[in-house]
């Protein structure tokens, strides 16, 4: 019982993280950015980081996230017209070194300045209440309504780069508006695995987007579920284990994809 009162709320953001971030991840890989969610994610930590030095409020820390946000989603707009003068990949390593470099400058003017650039990276998962999981589920179904409506295009825009900037700027725009309030839960790291393994894993197996999101559901919430317990039994930090557990299941998959192609 106690721990069902302590880890309820961030198991069900977890669920609503892995949801979403699941299908934006079949949408990544199919473009082949795969480190833009960690370029995207720094960038609003940079925001993040001047509403710590700046802001006084949660509402500040939301101002600064979404203004970032927007500035990467309209940047990233132009990542096909920007590959094809240097490599995509190059250019958003960049953006997110920069991204971290600006958040290390900025929070070293702040008291806490350590700390508070541990949690950007690391989220604080385990102290998740129940506001941030109803507004977390307001947006991702919001989100997930407008892509769902318009997914035909979106599908089209990624597999085949047809749409034009305006749909390029709105499929990058509700990306980080979703990062925006992921960030600020989870943290980039676990942010970013719940992106791009489920997917991946998903795509060792078939190429059916949905049967991807099926299996990128099931196996990221069999290690929210590990990492939680683990947590919880031996008192270390849930969102490492949850990282680290997803990523060995990505491992253990591709060696049984090696081994089955080789008895084939």
């Amino acid at each position: 019982m106690e721990a069902l009162n302590i880890f309820l709320f961030p198991f069900l953001a977890c669920v609503l993280l892995i949801l979403i971030h699941s299908y934006f991840g079949i949408h990544i890989l199919e473009r082949g950015i795969i480190f833009v969610d960690l370029s995207l994610a720094q960038l609003i930590g940079v925001g993040i980081a001047f509403s710590l030095l700046f802001g006084h409020d949660t509402t500040d820390k939301y101002l600064f996230s979404i203004v970032f946000a927007v500035l990467g989603a309209f940047l990233l707009s132009f990542s096909r017209q920007i590959g094809k003068f240097t490599n995509i990949e190059a250019f958003i390593g960049v953006l997110y070194i920069f991204s971290f470099a600006a958040s290390i400058l900025i929070l070293d003017r702040t008291p806490h300045g350590l700390e508070e650039f541990k949690t950007i990276l690391n989220g604080n998962i385990i102290w998740v209440g129940q506001q941030d999981v109803l507004q977390a589920l307001a947006l991702y179904i919001a989100i997930g309504i407008f892509h769902y409506i318009f997914r035909k295009r979106f599908f089209a825009l990624s597999a085949d780069g047809t749409g034009g900037f305006i749909w390029e700027f709105l499929f990058f725009l509700s990306f980080a508006m979703v990062l925006v309030k992921s960030v600020q839960m989870a943290g980039i790291l676990q942010v970013f695995s719940f992106l791009i393994i489920p997917a991946l894993i998903g795509k060792l197996f078939t190429d059916k987007p949905v049967k991807i999101l099926l299996l990128g559901w099931f196996l990221g919430l069999l290690s929210t579920l590990f990492g939680l317990t683990a947590s919880y039994k031996w008192d270390l930090p849930a969102a490492p284990l949850i990282v680290a557990s997803l990523s060995t299941m990505f491992f253990l998959s591709l060696m049984a994809k090696v081994i089955y192609r080789k008895n084939m």
